[in-house]
C-alpha cells in the first residue's frame, strides 16, 4: 500500500544505518512502532529482495534470533529511465551524420546474430522456410507481433514506436539489422532485403529475398 512506503523506507534506512544486522525488536524500538508492524515491513522488504534475512545463532543458551540486513548493492526499487537512456544514445548516434544509419544497422546485425542459436554443423543447415519461421519466432519474442506471408513479414507492433517516430530511420535500421544478423547466423538461404516503415495501415513491412 502507498501509505506503507514511508514507514518501509524508514525501516530500510534504519538497517542501513546500523553497524550490523538487526532483529524485529531492534527495529521496533528504533522507530517506536509495534514489533508486528516492524515484522510486516521487514518481511515485505525481504520479499522485494532489498533485505536479507538470516538466523543468528546465540552465543549461549537461548533460541536462535532472526535478523535482517540490507542486501549489498544499490536499492533495486524505484522507477527506471530506459527510454531516456535510449534517446541519449540515439541522439549521440544521430550526430554521426552520414555514418549513423550504417552504424545503427551494424549494431542490429550484431544483436541479431547474438539472439538466435546457430544450427549444429551436423544438421545440414536450415531451409528458407525454417529460417523464416525462426526469424518470425524471434520477432514475436521481441514483441513485433509478426504476420508472415510468403516473402513478406508484416510487423503489427513496434516495441520502440515512440523512438521510431522521433529518430525515424535509425531505429528502423536497427530493426532491419536484427533480421539480417539473425538470418546470417542461421546460415539461411535468404536475407532481409528491406524494411518499409509504416508501409500499410497498422504495419511495417519486412521483405525477404532468396539468395
Amino acid at each position: 500500500m502507498a501509505t506503507d512506503r514511508p514507514r518501509r523506507r524508514a525501516v530500510l534506512d534504519a538497517l542501513r544505518a546500523a553497524t550490523g544486522p538487526l532483529g524485529v525488536t531492534d527495529i521496533a524500538e528504533r522507530l517506536g512502532v509495534h514489533p508486528n508492524t516492524a515484522r510486516f515491513h521487514l518481511d515485505a522488504l525481504t520479499t522485494e529482495g532489498t533485505v536479507e534475512r538470516t538466523v543468528e545463532q546465540p552465543s549461549g543458551p537461548g533460541r536462535p534470533r532472526t535478523v535482517y540486513a540490507p542486501r549489498p548493492g544499490m536499492d533495486r526499487g524505484g522507477a527506471r529511465g530506459y527510454r531516456l537512456l535510449a534517446r541519449i544514445l540515439l541522439s549521440r548516434l544521430a550526430s554521426d551524420g552520414p555514418d549513423a544509419r550504417a552504424s545503427a544497422a551494424q549494431a542490429g546485425r550484431e544483436w541479431g546474430r547474438y539472439l538466435v542459436e546457430r544450427p549444429a554443423p551436423s544438421s545440414g543447415g536450415v531451409t528458407g522456410e525454417e529460417a523464416a519461421g525462426r526469424l518470425t519466432a524471434l520477432l514475436d519474442d521481441l514483441d513485433f507481433a509478426p504476420e508472415p506471408s510468403g516473402d513478406v513479414i508484416r510487423l503489427r507492433h513496434c516495441p520502440f514506436l515512440e523512438l521510431a517516430e522521433e529518430f525515424g530511420p535509425l531505429v528502423c535500421d536497427v530493426h532491419l539489422g536484427l533480421m539480417q544478423g539473425a538470418l546470417t547466423e542461421l546460415g539461411a538461404p535468404l536475407s532481409a532485403d528491406r524494411l518499409e516503415p509504416f508501409a500499410e495501415p497498422g504495419a511495417c513491412v519486412a521483405r525477404l529475398r532468396h539468395a
